[in-house]
């Protein structure tokens, strides 16, 4: 991986993501990237993982209710 420097970007600090980074979070300008903190430090991700755990949490209910989403679907 590159190494990646902090520099002032306008009145801000940021660092600049080279396009083989951009490449491989499958992300281009205007998408969001998250932060995470893992046993192994930062993690910088295209992942959102509150997204992830809503969905999870609307899988559960679909397949608990089933039946009931099908009657207020008619």
């Amino acid at each position: 991986m590159p190494e990646l420097k902090v520099t002032t970007i306008g009145n801000s600090t940021g660092v600049i993501l080279p396009k083989e980074l951009l490449s491989k979070l499958r992300v281009q300008k205007g998408d969001k990237l998250f932060v995470s903190e893992t046993p192994n430090g930062i993690e910088l991700s295209s992942y959102n993982p509150e997204f992830a755990r809503q969905m999870d949490a609307a899988e559960e209910i679909m397949r608990k209710d089933r039946d009931v989403l099908r009657k207020l679907a008619q």
